[in-house]
């Protein structure tokens, strides 16, 4: 027991337990790519999907022309509605013929006798005479007519599988030969019970027979088309490649097959590669209406020779209301007849795409290669150089996979040894994650208890930040203070615990408005609070965002006394409400981690904090419940309403500053009386700072009668004050208008 505990720590300290974890993970997706379940087929060839998208095949040449069962033939009063009376069909033929059409085929099935034929209209009218009757019935059926224009020319038709078998085959009828090379190819192929074809007479005539059946995928989309299938237990070829074997004058279609399946179908001249079921991926171009011509044109010969002349005629519909439109990864309604156009026009160009049979082989090395290099390496990078070697390995798989496309048209799938890389990759991540996790737990123990949360918050994340110092920064930094508060606090004498209700409750919101306007609470000091900006997270916009926090906290407050002075309603007791002065200075300090070796807060000190905190103790002697400094007040000028008060001179600073009021936000700025009342003030501090003393009396009394709500008086009461003292006593010669603060 003792040999075992040692060996697993040996194992865990050099190897680790996540990569022995990783390396089971990497050999399941082996075993998980071999059974190949259905989510795993899908994300593969939604994958081919987006190759097709991004790139499908370019028509060069056009050698298949669609004959369109399409809406303007069906109204026609020649057509009508389909199925179409055989002779009308077999004039189209004719005329398909005379205008050189190599091979012509019909993407349906006609499996019932016109029910137009002379025989059967004899039968259907009860009210001719016997000579009549017996001269319908000697006249050639509507399907020997058709029957004899397909014998006159090459024309193959379409057969379709059915999900059950309806009615025994005529094994009279002639089927196409096919020859194998290589392994049996029955276990392979699509399989359908039922064979649906066409009637005996138009069989016989024929020179070919396909399954015009596509078979879509588990969502719907048509990307593979089988080229050979089962039917009722006959061995056929689909439509598309029945065509080819016609237009090639080959009697036999082979097919070849090795131990996983079938590999490729050919005719003399052509060998289609593909996947182990017979299927061809087809290698789209985007639906193209150039190569349709109406059935009704055809019939009239208003069509020209040159689209028929040599060409392949597919006979089929692009009506929405004979149901025969299908989704393929290049567009989300494509006409079945298409799909077999498109079939053909890639055989004949040479224009195929494949999955190589070696494609597996290149997966699982890629999967056992990329996911034992991260299981070897991954824990000893950081997370940037982990997601720098991630996204370039990504880069290659998915390189690699396009680059196949692009040049060979191979088909070779990057999502299995990505998914299985991932994974691994994720595994990694998660125990490390969950390491430091452990780590960052111990930390938060260890320092709770010292440190505000924040603080802890980014210790845990950066250890390396225990330590004391600073740095210089500029920085927004705010004091606030409830006015009056010594009188509110003497009407809770007797209720401590009220008193302690109430500054929890405007606190709360104050410190939230801070917080959202992404400021840092550096301290509570009673019922005042400091904090700052810019720090430590940068913040280019920290005076802006300090005032806006500002202006939340009057907002703020002004709802909470709205409650508060309905509770005193209702309770029969005495209202005072809460005001709020706030000061906001912007200048460089030194913030950081300050304190003793045993305790420290993240806080900072400087010129501007002492000015942030004296301008909040001047905003109940100016009137105005915001005041900032010059730094702040340059900096948002544009988007508050900024009003000028005074120019300074601060106890225990060298330097006056000129001081100013946040009135309200861009909305106030551009009102017309918030002008007024600002021009006004530049005008009386003017004459004020060049002792103009009756001129600022005058712009006062003028600045009063503007100002009906009264919001200016204790700035006008201010300077009255002032401007009587230095009429009596004027100041000295080299004056300059500053007013020193008697206080700090």
């Amino acid at each position: 027991m003792k040999r075992f505990k040692t060996l697993r720590r040996w194992f865990a300290r050099n190897f680790g337990y996540a990569r022995l974890i990783c390396l089971a993970l990497l050999f399941g997706f082996v075993g998980l790519r071999m059974v190949d379940p259905a989510p795993m087929q899908e994300l593969r060839v939604r994958t081919f999907d987006t190759f097709q998208a991004i790139d499908p095949r370019v028509k060069e040449v056009r050698p298949v022309t669609i004959v369109d069962i399409d809406e303007n033939s069906l109204g026609s009063p020649k057509l009508g509605q389909w199925p179409w009376p055989r002779t009308r069909i077999a004039d189209i033929i004719t005329n398909l013929t005379s205008l050189g059409a190599v091979v012509i085929a019909f993407d349906a099935v006609l499996s019932e006798p016109d029910r137009l034929n002379p025989d059967l209209a004899a039968e259907s009218f009860g009210n001719l005479d016997e000579a009549t009757r017996e001269k319908l019935k000697s006249l050639p059926s509507n399907d020997q007519i058709l029957a004899e224009a397909v014998r006159h020319s090459r024309v193959v038709l379409g057969e379709s599988g059915l999900p059950q078998k309806q009615v025994e085959l005529d094994n009279n009828l002639p089927v196409t030969g096919l020859a194998t090379l290589g392994e049996e190819p029955h276990p392979f192929l699509y399989n359908f019970p039922g064979l649906l074809r066409n009637v005996p007479v138009l069989e016989e005539a024929a020179a070919g027979r396909g399954l015009l059946t596509i078979k879509p995928e588990r969502d719907g989309i048509v990307r593979r088309v089988p080229m050979i299938m089962l039917a009722q237990g006959t061995l056929m070829p689909s439509l598309s490649f029945e065509i080819l074997r016609v237009a090639s004058g080959s009697d036999t279609i082979l097919v070849r097959t090795d131990k996983p399946g079938i590999t490729s179908i050919a005719v003399k001249g052509f060998q289609i590669p593909t996947d182990a079921n017979g299927q061809l991926w087809v290698h789209y171009a985007q639906s193209d209406r150039s190569i349709y011509v109406s059935a009704i044109d055809v019939l009239e010969n208003r069509v020209p020779r040159e689209k028929i002349d040599g060409k392949l005629i597919l006979i089929g519909t692009s009506s929405v209301g004979l149901n025969d439109i299908k989704t393929t990864p290049v567009s989300p309604a494509m006409p079945g007849v298409e799909i077999h156009a498109q079939v053909l026009e890639s055989a004949l160009t040479g224009a195929v795409v494949s999955q190589p049979s070696y494609g597996i082989s290149f997966e699982f090395l890629a999967a056992l290669l990329l996911g034992l290099l991260v299981i070897a390496f991954a824990p000893k990078f950081g997370p940037v150089t982990l997601i720098a070697f991630g996204a370039l390995f990504a880069s290659v798989l998915i390189g690699a996979s396009w680059y196949f496309y692009i040049r060979h048209r191979e088909l070779i799938d990057f999502t299995y040894p990505l998914l299985s890389t991932t994974a691994i990759y994720l595994t990694l991540i998660f125990s490390i994650f969950v390491r430091e996790q452990k780590q960052r737990k111990q930390i938060r123990g260890q320092f709770a208890q010292y440190m505000s949360p924040v603080l802890v918050e980014q210790l845990a994340q950066s250890p390396e930040k225990l330590k004391l110092g600073g740095e210089e920064r500029v920085l927004t930094i705010m004091f606030s203070d409830v006015r009056g508060f010594t009188t509110i606090s003497e009407s809770y004498k007797n209720d401590p615990q009220g008193l302690t209700a109430l500054m929890n409750r405007f606190l709360t919101p104050l410190t939230n408005a801070i917080l959202a306007r992404k400021g840092y609470i550096d301290k509570y000091m009673g019922d005042a609070i400091m904090a700052f900006w810019n720090a430590p997270l940068d913040d280019k916009e920290h005076q802006l965002n300090a005032c806006e926090a500002a202006l939340d906290m009057l907002e703020k407050i002004d709802e909470l006394n709205t409650v508060r002075e309905l509770e005193a309603r209702e309770g029969g007791h005495p209202f005072i409400p809460l005001k709020v002065g706030v000061g906001l200075n912007t200048g460089v300090g030194v913030v950081g981690n300050m304190g003793s070796e045993l305790k420290f807060n993240y806080s900072v000190l400087g010129d501007s904090v002492n000015l942030a905190s004296r301008l909040e103790g001047q905003s109940k002697e100016y009137g105005f419940p915001i005041i900032v400094g010059s730094k702040t007040a340059l900096a948002v000028k544009d988007k508050f309403a900024i009003l000028e008060l005074d120019f300074i001179m601060v106890k225990g600073k060298k330097e006056p500053e000129v001081i100013y009021a946040v009135a309200g936000r861009e909305e106030t700025a551009h009102s017309a009386r918030f002008q007024r009342l600002r021009n006004l003030t530049i005008e009386m501090l003017a004459c004020y700072r060049s002792r103009d003393w009756d001129g600022a009396l005058g712009a006062i009394e003028r600045g009063r009668r503007t100002d009906e709500a009264g919001a200016l008086e204790l700035l006008y009461n201010l300077y009255e004050a002032r401007i009587q003292g230095y009429q009596n006593k004027p100041p000295p010669e080299d004056w300059n208008g500053a007013f020193a603060l008697l206080t700090k």
